[in-house]
């Protein structure tokens, strides 16, 4: 604006009559860019109205279809469900037989897996490291009767009782004929009774020197013998139902 005055007052031209217009280029320019501006917004909506456009695909929620539970499934379930009841009855049933039935053929399996395979203690003490009691009761009158052998041997009705402690490893025979038993003092001593009528323990209990092992009728005789690493002890002694190492 100040050339074009000072370009009127050269040609000395009056100020007032002088006109200035200048071009619009800056309307211009703004209507360009609202004019690009609309066609982009326009564009945009066009693409955005494109329903196959997947770069402006609406997002919409996944359905998942729930699967039926197959019958395989089913079955897999109901076959675990029996295997656990089953788990279950036998540990009831184990339980009941372990109070019931100590000895039964059960309880000896699950002891051989508790105990495991691994070898046992040895017991090495030999007879002479027993005190043998009574086999049979002081207030009974019972003539003992021991032979070269060393068989003892008695003929009376009364309860028979072990001569040391031990486990009981067989009962052999029947009431018609006798029963027959073994106690296991050690790995090397033993004891064997025959010609009971009734024995109290089964095989595997342990055996108390001081409560009755069995019982006789007085119909037949009862003999005893000791052994040590299988051959017959014949180095005791009697006095009034009374037993000793001689």
């Amino acid at each position: 604006m100040d050339e074009e005055l000072s370009y009127a007052e050269m040609l000395e031209i009056p100020v007032e009559t002088v006109t200035v217009s200048r071009k619009e280029k800056r309307r211009k320019t703004q209507e360009s860019d609202n004019d690009l501006k609309e066609k982009v917004v326009e564009k945009v909506n066009d693409r955005m109205q494109d329903a196959y456009d997947p770069l402006y695909a609406e997002s919409t929620p996944i359905e998942r279809e729930e699967k039926p539970v197959s019958a395989k499934n089913k079955g897999a379930k109901r076959l675990l469900f029996a295997e656990f009841a089953a788990v279950c009855a036998l540990c009831a049933a184990i339980f009941l037989t372990n109070i019931f039935v100590p000895s039964s053929a059960i309880n000896t399996f699950v002891r051989s897996l508790f105990h495991g395979n691994g070898e046992t203690a040895t017991d090495t003490r030999t007879y002479h490291d027993f005190t043998l009691s009574p086999i049979v009761n002081d207030f009974e009158e019972v003539e003992l009767a021991v032979s070269d052998t060393g068989v003892l041997s008695f003929t009376a009705a009364c309860s028979v009782y072990a001569p040391c402690e031990g486990s009981l490893v067989s009962v052999n025979g029947d009431s018609g004929s006798g029963y027959t038993v073994e106690i296991k003092h050690s790995d090397s001593f033993s004891t064997i009774i025959s010609g009971l009528d009734n024995v109290y323990y089964t095989v595997g209990q342990t055996v108390k020197s001081n409560v009755p092992l069995a019982y006789t009728d007085g119909e037949g005789a009862v003999r005893v013998m000791f052994y040590s690493d299988g051959g017959l002890i014949n180095s005791y002694t009697v006095a009034e139902n009374t037993l000793a190492w001689a």
